[in-house]
């Protein structure tokens, strides 16, 4: 079992303190499970106190045994009810907060009204933002798990030749490619910040599935299996000549990349090859432009201007309804952290941002086809840390 070392969680507290700090708060009580696990280095049941100066405190509701065994942190502590808070906070010398930052984002309204009613001389601030951006800078420690779960991915994706045959569905293509993961020791889980939204693994998209419009904030979404999973793999099977989407997101203790690659039966026409040659020109395009101090703005415009240029303006990351304003995204513990490389978006990268970027097109009615890979932003610009070969597999 991977603990969490105490230097890491100490360099990871004392950023938050120095963001709390700045923006005037006393401290943040924390409860979702990326972020507990991300500065506590355990996710059972908690609330993590991080004061804006002093040691943390995680009151921990089930299983306080548990989070002894995996947290380093020096102050752990059971808390039997969450009336008790406020006096265990009291206990430990921290007292009522004036102001406290909770994660507003994901905080339930139910229970942020309980916190009013225990905090009653207490502001509560969305301390999301701060969280967001004190996670989004990846240390060594971190960059080298997401690099494991790169060599996960890539071996699994290597299995794809031994099991794939014109007329499975996707969805038994998908199960064989989640069994693989599983031997090859994914987590499983994939976890995502935003409203509403799931990912479970990845998704298989074959043929004219690539051009399905869903819920799901992302440019390609699948059919899925019925209107209470309408996107991902469907039972439609595969045939020769199409192309097959492999877009799946390695899990390996907590951390998380994303890549997508193409395959093919048989073969493919010219006017899907000379399709996905131009998303990998956008990537490379990307790629060179693509350094601290660059503006994610731009460089979203910079990927929509290429594939304009290319001739792939139209069905550029999704089409109709479907189109999304984003060609890259945040990777970490989530799929959805920062940085987001959309339209409008004034951040510049930093070193130490790992990013998903994923230039892609559909054609209603017809298909999509697209590259992702997982990137490190480095002082001389983006390292890739997914590995598997970006050439299309053509399989007999």
């Amino acid at each position: 079992m991977r603990i969490t070392p105490k230097t890491e969680l100490d360099r990871r507290v004392s950023t938050f303190q120095s963001l709390l700090a700045r923006e005037g708060l006393d401290g943040a009580l924390l409860l979702q499970r990326a972020d507990l696990f991300y500065f506590s280095g355990t996710i059972q049941q908690a609330h993590l106190f991080v004061p804006a100066a002093g040691a943390p405190l995680l009151m921990v509701r089930k299983s306080s045994s548990r989070a002894q065994r995996e947290s380093v942190l020096e102050a752990i502590v059971p808390l039997g009810s969450l009336r008790g808070l406020p006096g265990l906070l009291a206990d430990h010398g921290h007292g009522q907060p004036a102001r406290l930052g909770m994660e507003l984002d994901v905080l339930p309204a139910n229970l942020y009204l309980r916190y009013q009613k225990l905090f009653p001389e207490t502001e509560l601030v969305d301390a999301s933002p701060l969280v967001k951006r004190a996670r989004m800078i990846k240390s060594p420690y971190e960059i080298e798990i997401q690099r494991q779960a790169a060599r996960l991915l890539d071996r699994v994706m290597q299995q794809v030749r031994d099991f794939l045959h014109e007329g499975m569905t996707e969805l038994e293509l998908a199960g064989e490619l989640e069994v693989a993961a599983r031997r090859e020791g994914h987590q499983g889980e994939i976890w995502m910040r935003s409203w509403n939204q799931a990912l479970f693994y990845g998704q298989v998209l074959a043929g004219v599935s690539g051009a399905v419009v869903s819920y799901f904030d992302g440019p390609l979404s699948g059919t899925g299996l019925s209107p209470a999973m309408p996107r991902g793999p469907s039972r439609r099977p595969i045939q020769r000549g199409e192309p097959i989407l492999v877009d799946y997101v390695s899990a390996y203790d907590g951390y998380l990349v994303d890549q997508t690659r193409l395959f093919a039966l048989g073969s493919l026409s010219d006017r899907w090859v000379a399709a996905y040659e131009a998303m990998l020109a956008v990537q490379e395009a990307i790629r060179e432009a693509a350094r601290p101090g660059a503006l994610c703005a731009d460089l979203y415009d910079l990927a929509v201007a290429k594939a304009g240029e290319l001739g792939y303006a139209e069905g550029f990351m999704g089409h109709g309804e479907g189109q999304v304003s984003f060609v890259g995204h945040g990777v970490g513990l989530e799929i959805d952290e920062l940085p987001v490389l959309a339209r409008g978006v004034e951040m510049p990268l930093e070193a130490g941002m790992v990013f998903a970027l994923e230039p892609k097109v559909a054609f209603p009615g017809e298909g999509a086809v697209g590259i992702e890979n997982t990137w490190l932003v480095t002082e001389e610009g983006l390292e890739v840390l997914t590995i598997s070969d970006e050439g299309i597999t053509i399989l007999e």
